[in-house]
C-alpha cells in the first residue's frame, strides 16, 4: 500500500510539471514570522522562507517552512527593593512546514493580489537552551521524531503588492495544531518581500 502511495504521489507531480514551466511564473520570499501560541498565550517571532510555482493563473502550489525561535514575557517581580517588570526569554522554539495551494486574484503582472490559501503540514514545539545559529535550526529539523510532530491545518488570507517583480507579502491566518489532548487555535502571521520569477 505504501509504495502505491509513493507511486500515485509522484504521478501527480509528474502531471504538473509541464504546466509549472509551460507557465514560467513563481515566486520566492521570505517573512517575518508571528505566532501567538494558544492556550499558554505566548507571544513567538521568528523567520521563514517560502517557495510557489503556479499551475494555473489563478493557483499555485506553495511550500513554506518557518522557526520561531524567540519569545518574551514579561514578569513582575514583587519582593524586588524597587518592584518592576522584567523582561524574561523562554528557550520554546517552534519549527513549522506547510504545504498547499494558494487561490489568488490578478494575473502574472498584476500589481496587487489577495489569495487565501489552505496548508497541511507539520508543528514541532521543542524546548532549546541552545543559541540561535544556522548550525542549530539544522540539528532541530534532523531530530524530528513522531513524538514531537504535530499535524497541522492553516487556512489563512492575504494580499501582495508588486513593483516589477519585487514586491510586499502580508499573510494571517489560523494554525491549527492537532495534538493527542485536542486542537490548539493559533493566531499567525508573515509578512515580507517577494520575488517574481
Amino acid at each position: 500500500m505504501r509504495k502505491t502511495g509513493v507511486l500515485f504521489l509522484a504521478a501527480v507531480v509528474l502531471a504538473f510539471v509541464p504546466t509549472l514551466f509551460a507557465q514560467n511564473h513563481g515566486e520566492v520570499g521570505v517573512f517575518v514570522d508571528y505566532t501567538r501560541l494558544s492556550p499558554i498565550e505566548t507571544n513567538n517571532t521568528g523567520v521563514g522562507a517560502r517557495v510557489g510555482f503556479n499551475v494555473h493563473k489563478h493557483v499555485q502550489l506553495e511550500a513554506e517552512m518557518g522557526y520561531e525561535f524567540t519569545q518574551t514575557f514579561i514578569e513582575e517581580c514583587t519582593g524586588c527593593p524597587l518592584p518592576a517588570p522584567i523582561p524574561e526569554k523562554s528557550d520554546l522554539r517552534i519549527l513549522h512546514a506547510l504545504f498547499g495551494p494558494k487561490f489568488q486574484t490578478g494575473g502574472d503582472d498584476a500589481k496587487a493580489r489577495f489569495f487565501v490559501t489552505v496548508k497541511g503540514g507539520f508543528t514541532r514545539i521543542g524546548i532549546s537552551d541552545r543559541p540561535v545559529t544556522f548550525g542549530n535550526f539544522f540539528t532541530s529539523v534532523e531530530g524530528l521524531r513522531a513524538n514531537n510532530v504535530n499535524g497541522t491545518l492553516y487556512p489563512g488570507v492575504g494580499a501582495e503588492f508588486y513593483l516589477g517583480p519585487v514586491g510586499l507579502r502580508f499573510d494571517v491566518g489560523d494554525e491549527m495544531i492537532f495534538f493527542d489532548s485536542g486542537r490548539s487555535d493559533n493566531l499567525r502571521i508573515t509578512a515580507g518581500p517577494h520575488f517574481r520569477f
